[in-house]
């Protein structure tokens, strides 16, 4: 469904954004990701390309250490690059973190078994909020808060290895499995060096160190993940269905948001149709924003959604919608990735009726296309140009009825 490529570029003229996916090519496994993956690909939801990112690997470095923190990633290192990310925007990668959320496995391995090192190791993350999946004499597999979190991590117990003499390798992935893979790529390139493998942008990454690492700042960087929710055109919803229907859903919206993205509701005001939140991380609050859109389209409404570092950062996200439309506007949700801006955009019924048609009738839509070109080129050819009319009627008829 992501691939249509003529349907992308279609709606990409009319939005005046390029389309990345409509809808996705996400593979669920559980119930959780099948529910995200059949609402996406029901509603048509597209990935827009409001400004696109500069994905280089310097910038993605740069990002790394505005992400992680500058007083946690020392001087002596060396970032290398193992596999180049990608130009574009995945949006199945996009997806997945929505679905699974930000946390992510840490695997350390200790070149020539120490265990007493292990042991401490083990100690230091689980001060920092981590918790031990395995362990042995060499190996330890955890599961840390964030893909950042593992990276500090990781770097500090590289510092605390090489203090004690011993190369310590440490890797990042999504799954045990991966991050113990990420780890074996790494070996294949610098070797029992000490270093953190990762990935960012669909590209695969390291930090290596060949001397010893000075003071770290220790203590992970703070962002805050703003979520600025308004509801488009709530007077006109409160004339049709009244205002004790709209703040029922604002209500839903609200208690979603506290209860299930353990988000901090700030700004709301009961029978408002606006609310600004505070997330725990920016995932969460991704997936706070498109799934109170998703609701709030089942009701009726319509939302506009911005998301950012800063309250007014997500209130601008969110006024950015109010260009991102077709005729009358949709749920949109403005979001930035690397250094760009990208958005969820959810067409409306009338619009998911044509996109429906489109994709599973292309076939149909391409004879069509051809016939009236024909008869039309035709007509004007032996002077009866009424003769495209004609075949624009028959064109529909068939439409209709085939």
């Amino acid at each position: 469904m992501a691939g249509n490529y003529l349907l992308r570029t279609l709606f990409g003229f009319l939005l005046k954004h390029r389309v990345l996916s409509i809808g996705t090519k996400y593979y669920p496994t559980n119930e959780t990701e099948t529910e995200y993956v059949e609402m996406v690909n029901y509603t048509r939801t597209m990935l827009l390309e409001v400004e696109k990112a500069n994905i280089t690997t310097e910038n993605i470095f740069q990002n790394l250490l505005k992400e992680v923190g500058r007083g946690n990633i020392p001087e002596n290192r060396r970032f290398v690059e193992i596999k180049p990310a990608e130009n574009d925007v995945n949006e199945y990668a996009l997806l997945s973190n929505i679905i699974m959320g930000s946390d992510r496995y840490l695997y350390v391995e200790v070149f020539g078994g120490n265990q007493r090192i292990i042991d401490q190791f083990v100690q230091f993350i689980k001060k920092q909020n981590g918790t031990i999946v395995e362990r042995s004499n060499t190996e330890i597999v955890s599961r840390l808060l964030s893909k950042n979190d593992a990276i500090r991590v990781g770097i500090e117990l590289i510092k605390m290895g090489m203090e004690a003499g011993i190369d310590v390798r440490a890797a990042v992935g999504m799954t045990g499995a991966a991050s113990i893979e990420r780890s074996i790529n790494l070996n294949k390139q610098i070797g029992q060096t000490s270093g953190v493998g990762f990935t960012k942008l669909g590209g695969e990454f390291a930090i290596v160190f060949s001397s010893k690492i000075s003071k770290l700042a220790g203590a992970p960087a703070v962002y805050d993940n703003y979520l600025f929710i308004d509801a488009f055109d709530s007077t006109q919803f409160i004339e049709e269905q009244g205002r004790d229907r709209l703040v029922e859903i604002m209500n839903e919206i609200k208690d979603f948001i506290e209860k299930d993205c353990k988000g901090k509701i700030e700004g709301y005001r009961e029978g408002g149709d606006d609310l600004i939140a505070n997330l725990p991380t920016k995932d969460a609050a991704l997936r706070a924003g498109i799934d109170s859109s998703w609701h709030a389209l089942n009701n009726g409404a319509r939302l506009r959604v911005g998301i950012g570092k800063s309250r007014r950062e997500a209130g601008e996200r969110a006024q950015m919608a109010d260009d991102i439309k077709l005729w009358n506007n949709s749920p949109v949700m403005v979001f930035d990735l690397a250094d760009g801006i990208y958005a969820y955009y959810i067409p409306s019924e009338f619009n998911r009726a044509i996109i429906e048609f489109l994709q599973e009738k292309s076939g149909r839509v391409i004879l069509i296309f051809v016939f009236v070109f024909l008869v039309t080129l035709i007509g004007w050819n032996v002077g009866y140009w009424e003769f495209g009319l004609v075949a624009i009627a028959l064109a529909l008829l068939y439409a209709l009825t085939a």
